[in-house]
């Protein structure tokens, strides 16, 4: 082996960003945690600025929050993290639903509404979630789509910091974040709740990290179990740790299994003893290339939503991967049992099917029910396996439409429940309503409006006791002899359409590696890019997958819109020659890309992962 001291490497020479004045911030709902003050650009000039678009009901916006932690609380004195809301259903557009979204998920700096999508569509924005780096002196200098970007955007801020202390243009000291006086109730945006042998509730009240005992009028609190601090933690009622814990379902030997949404794991909690244990999941999240089935204690998971006991295995709706997985208790593994990672509305055999965030499972019978929230559909998985669609359409069609199931729209649904008639009923969570699905008419009726995004409900004697997330607590609901009866509203997503020509469209996803990283090709290409559309047939040439992040698409004559579904990842590592073995990073990101093909539509879509488009 040649211990030799290899020579140092000449420090790479500063790298030339483009000088492009970041956008003035606007939007229609005004700002929330400033302490009732409108920021403005100016105001954060002398800051490292991170403007994070996001809107509440994408879970990998959510990750994204989850990232940006630790670099808000490194970089506190020099970042100024912006969140922008920026919706795409309209519940999202609400204001009200944003000030519960901030605090439901802990958003601790200051964020923007933007119901109308002003400032997304100043600053040229594709995807959710994207994040833009303006510097202190007021320049856009990065763009990221997609997960995945912590590393590279705390590489980014430490040159910026670096950079603009010696230019003087660095201006230290406390942040615009105002904290909001916190509100005391017993439940804070709870999740799911369970149904206990003697009639009471477990109920996962996730904004405080904790799980409630309540009695059988829902209302008295029995206990806790979890210390109601963010963490990752097996141990007794006060030990124990979690984060914003969701789905709840008993095992057959009598524990509680638990869906630690943020931990990326699954807990069981024995309520003899009060002790909480892991199941399955390191605490890390799943990225592609992970092992997909194993021990379930050194498998990844990836913020599983909601789980339910059928065919034998706890099964696992894996919002964060659109995905539904199982648990062997008997074995100790994990593996997946239906989804592709790509998100939308593709039914068939489990291993070709497409889910959007599956975030309410219900077993009855021979069928799974599944909540898939981010199409805004009812599906169900057979005993074979395979995956149906009984209610909903696809990722951008949405609304409060009742009758039959071909033609009924829900907005966003998080919850269903079996009822004992073989219908189901569903938590419409955006549209504030209860709905009922039959299978035998194939009808889809409305139960219940006035709740307040109802998650989930539970069964009791005939009525149903809901979970009204917004506003803290359980409803009782008897079930009504005849369904409400209300106007249909129809949605589509508020983006505008990207106008395109007809004929090819050269797909450009753009992606320049972190300084200090290059792409990692130890092992064949480090990089990977699949196309498809809704409808299919508006792609004649250049669907499918590939390793090159370009590509001629050509469109097929006789279309004039839909949807392009681009899955863009790139892995990079550090660049050391001295290291043998560098730290590597995935970056990822999935786009649905609503187009219209117009005489005068652009010939080029530029989507950018990483970096700056240098052809804008």
């Amino acid at each position: 082996m040649n211990h030799a001291v290899p020579a140092p490497t000449p420090a790479p020479a500063p790298r030339k960003r483009a000088r492009v004045r970041a956008p003035e911030l606007v939007g229609k709902g005004g700002w929330l945690n400033t302490g009732g003050k409108d920021l403005t650009l100016a105001d954060l000039r002398g800051k490292c600025v991170v403007v994070d678009f996001w809107t509440f009901c994408c879970v990998n916006c959510l990750h994204v929050l989850d990232e940006l932690r630790e670099l808000e609380e490194k970089h506190r004195d020099t970042v100024v993290i912006i969140g922008v809301h920026s919706p795409k259903f309209v519940h999202e557009a609400e204001h009200e639903a944003v000030v519960d979204a901030v605090e439901r998920y802990g958003v601790h700096h200051p964020v923007l509404d933007d119901p109308e999508l002003a400032t997304w569509k100043q600053y040229a924005v594709r995807a959710w979630p994207t994040l833009v780096v303006v510097d202190p002196e007021g320049y856009v200098v990065a763009q990221h789509a997609g997960e995945g970007h912590a590393h590279a955007i705390g590489k980014l801020i430490e040159e910026l910091e670096a950079e603009h202390a010696e230019k003087g243009t660095l201006r230290r000291g406390d942040g615009p974040y105002v904290a909001p006086e916190p509100v005391a109730t017993h439940l804070r945006f709870p999740g799911k709740a369970l149904v206990l042998p003697d009639g009471g509730f477990l109920v996962s009240d996730t904004t405080r990290h904790r799980l409630v005992e309540l009695d059988a009028d829902g209302e008295t609190v029995r206990g806790h179990y979890g210390s109601g601090e963010r963490g990752f933690a097996d141990g007794g009622r006060a030990e124990a740790r979690f984060s914003e814990p969701q789905g709840l379902a008993f095992l057959p030997d009598g524990r509680i299994a638990v869906a630690d949404t943020v931990n990326h794991a699954i807990r069981a909690l024995d309520l003899a003893t009060g002790a909480t244990t892991t199941l399955a999941g390191t605490g890390r999240q799943w990225w592609q290339g992970s092992p997909t089935s194993g021990p379930a204690a050194e498998v990844d998971l990836s913020s599983p939503w909601d789980i339910a006991w059928f065919g034998d295995r706890l099964w696992i709706a894996m919002a964060g991967v659109h995905q539904l997985w199982t648990y062997d208790p008997a074995r100790g593994t994990v593996r997946v049992a239906a989804g592709t990672t790509n998100e939308g509305l593709v039914d068939g055999p489990g291993p070709e099917a497409w889910f959007a965030q599956p975030s309410g499972l219900a077993a009855a019978g021979d069928r799974l029910w599944v909540a898939d929230s981010e199409t805004s559909s009812l599906r169900y998985v057979d005993l074979d396996g395979a995956v149906h669609t009984a209610v909903g359409t696809g990722l951008f069609d949405f609304g409060h439409r009742d009758g039959a199931a071909t033609q009924a729209l829900f907005q966003h649904p998080l919850g269903v429940t079996a009822l004992p008639d073989g219908s189901v009923a569903v938590s419409d969570t955006y549209n504030h309503a209860l709905r009922r699905f039959d299978p035998g008419s194939g009808e889809v009726t409305t139960l219940a409006t006035d709740l307040r995004e109802p998650s989930d409900a539970v069964l009791v004697d005939g009525d149903l006791v809901v979970v009204e997330s917004a506003r803290h607590r359980l409803t009782r609901l008897r079930l009504p002899e005849e369904a409400v009866r209300v106007a249909d509203r129809a949605h589509r997503t508020r983006r505008a359409a990207t106008e395109v020509a007809a004929g090819t469209l050269r797909l450009d996803v753009v992606f320049q590696a972190p300084a200090g990283q290059k792409l990692d090709v130890r092992y064949g290409p480090s990089t990977r890019l699949l196309v498809s559309s809704t409808p299919p047939e508006l792609l004649s040439e250049g669907s499918g997958p590939g390793t090159d992040l370009s590509r001629d698409l050509v469109l097929a004559d006789g279309f004039t819109e839909g949807v392009l579904h681009v899955s863009a990842m790139a892995a990079s590592c550090d660049d050391d020659p001295a290291n043998e073995y560098p730290a590597c990073h995935v970056h990822q990101q999935d786009w649905g890309v609503p187009v219209s093909v117009t005489a005068g539509g652009t010939s080029r879509l530029p989507l950018v992962l990483a970096g700056m488009d240098e052809q804008a």
